[in-house]
């Protein structure tokens, strides 16, 4: 701007126009013009503080107003700004859509240069950004790196990649960052945990980046969904995750900012080392960093870590008493064996969710199963061969929890009460089996029968059935009931009779081979 305040100083001292110009900058030209302008204002040295160069620009020289031609009519700002979105489409094509409307209306049009000016101005106005000022200790904001570190295979040689996590104190720029083989939600979690212990405490916001192991949704700024195991970390550290929108990088314009700082400083000052280890790559990315983070800023005083240490560790949370545990969300239905299966294991739900979907909970050591966000069940973790089965008795219908109290010696002192026929019967079926287990089936197969038909017939059937083999079935002596052949055999001294006065019988009997 013209040195208007000065121009008419260096005049009132009686200074030539020629070096009034040569010391305000302008040509002799502009000072007469001016001091012309002044003297018909009646405007002199001296002039109130107040009276700025521009003010007196506006007072020697004020602008004209523009006369705009009313018929002429202006493009439509936003469907403008929505149609150079798409592929292929130029500001050329627009204005001739816009002349060619315009002559169906019978407006005026604008010059192809003029409708680039007015489009220009516009998108100027869009593209206005505002300074948001950051409270210490109030936010972290987090990132990957865009260029990963390097690390030798120390068996094969091969060079393998290695994703940096970024994560910048808003307020002062201390950052913390780390090497992970893979950008997972394991990594991602276990980045937050070592950030917060780097750190020394919790601050109130969380910043992330639009990541799936951050953000499962986010089309637009107000309809957000947070990652559930990344949600649930937030709530054991007690902090808001508010991400950035997407394409919005000035949401988070510090990570941003470090993220090229560390690429300089961390990643490319390491280019000429070579690490075989994430340990080794970490151990050196700690000394850069606390390099870094002490180094003097440029246009301020004070380093990343002084401001941080002074400023901001005072007001951060405390941490909580145990670092967050890294849970892993999956979805299961449970069976009509009324458990779930989870990498190859099966824990048991409450039989009244049979074939209801659930939420499951997955830790190093322990398995919650939720339902409409109630949990219903707990079990350890079970590991070794795959199939094994965690059972909660609670969890069974009655007439199986029934089941499960039956054992040999019960089965034998049961079929004691009714007779030793049956005794004998239960015995030989306890020992039909490899396993004793699986013959309880048999067992309570028995059991039914004598509600069913009454002991004393059970017991006469069990008879009936030892006169054929020493080892009945239970499907045997089913059928001799339904058939009611136990009938004709109804106590032992029939049976003993039965076998001795009926010369055509299969089993003829010691007496027998004596003679």
């Amino acid at each position: 701007m013209t040195k208007y305040r000065e121009i008419l100083r260096l005049s009132s001292l009686g200074i030539s126009q020629q070096r009034i110009a040569d010391s305000s900058g302008v040509s002799k030209k502009t000072v007469n013009r001016v001091l012309k302008r002044a003297r018909e204002l009646s405007i002199f040295w001296p002039l109130d503080d107040n009276e700025t160069d521009a003010v007196l620009a506006e007072k020697l020289f004020p602008a004209k107003p523009r006369a705009i031609t009313s018929n002429k009519r202006m493009p439509d700002y936003d469907y403008i700004q929505k149609e150079l979105l798409r592929n292929g489409v130029n500001k050329k094509l627009l204005w001739t859509e816009y002349l060619e409307e315009c002559r169906l209306s019978g407006d005026e049009p604008l010059m192809y240069s003029q409708f680039c000016y007015h489009i220009q101005q516009d998108e100027q106005k869009r593209h206005a950004t505002m300074h948001i000022g950051r409270k210490p200790g109030e936010q972290i904001e987090v990132d990957w790196a865009g260029d990963p570190a390097k690390i030798t295979d120390p068996d094969t040689g091969e060079i393998i990649n290695a994703y940096l996590f970024v994560g910048v104190m808003t307020y002062s720029q201390y950052p913390y960052v780390e090497a992970f083989i893979n950008e997972k939600q394991k990594a991602w979690i276990t980045a937050h945990v070592h950030m917060y212990e780097y750190f020394g405490g919790v601050t109130r916001i969380l910043v992330p980046d639009n990541c799936k192991t951050a953000v499962t949704h986010n089309n637009n700024w107000y309809d957000q969904q947070v990652n559930a195991v990344y949600h649930e970390m937030a709530e054991h550290y007690n902090t808001a995750i508010i991400p950035a929108r997407v394409r919005a990088p000035k949401d988070k314009p510090n990570a941003e900012g470090s993220v090229g700082n560390i690429s300089t400083w961390i990643t490319a000052a390491l280019r000429n080392e070579q690490f075989f280890s994430l340990a080794e790559l970490n151990t050196a990315i700690r000394k850069k960093l606390y390099e870094f983070s002490r180094r003097p800023f440029q246009k301020k005083e004070g380093s990343r870590y002084e401001i941080f240490h002074d400023e901001e560790l005072p007001l951060l949370a405390k941490l909580p008493a145990t670092p967050y545990e890294l849970a892993e969300w999956k979805s299961a239905t449970v069976q009509f064996n009324y458990h779930i299966s989870v990498d190859g294991m099966l824990y048991s739900v409450p039989y009244e969710y049979i074939k209801r979907k659930v939420d499951v909970r997955v830790t190093e050591t322990t398995i919650e199963i939720f339902y409409n966000h109630n949990r219903i069940a707990s079990h350890r973790r079970l590991s070794g061969r795959k199939g094994q089965y965690s059972t909660i008795t609670e969890h069974m219908p009655e007439d199986h929890q029934k089941y499960l109290e039956w054992n040999g010696d019960r089965f034998r002192k049961w079929a004691e009460r009714i007779g030793i026929n049956t005794s004998k019967v239960v015995d030989a079926l306890l020992a039909s089996q490899r396993v004793e287990q699986q013959s309880y089936r048999s067992c309570m197969g028995l059991l039914k029968l004598a509600d069913k038909y009454s002991v004393d017939r059970l017991e006469a059937a069990c008879a009936k059935a030892l006169t054929y083999t020493a080892t009945p079935s239970y499907k045997s002596i089913k059928n001799i009931l339904a058939a009611g052949q136990e009938k004709k055999v109804s106590d032992n001294s029939d049976i003993k009779s039965a076998v001795t006065t009926n010369k055509h019988a299969l089993t003829r009997g010691a007496d027998y081979y004596r003679r």
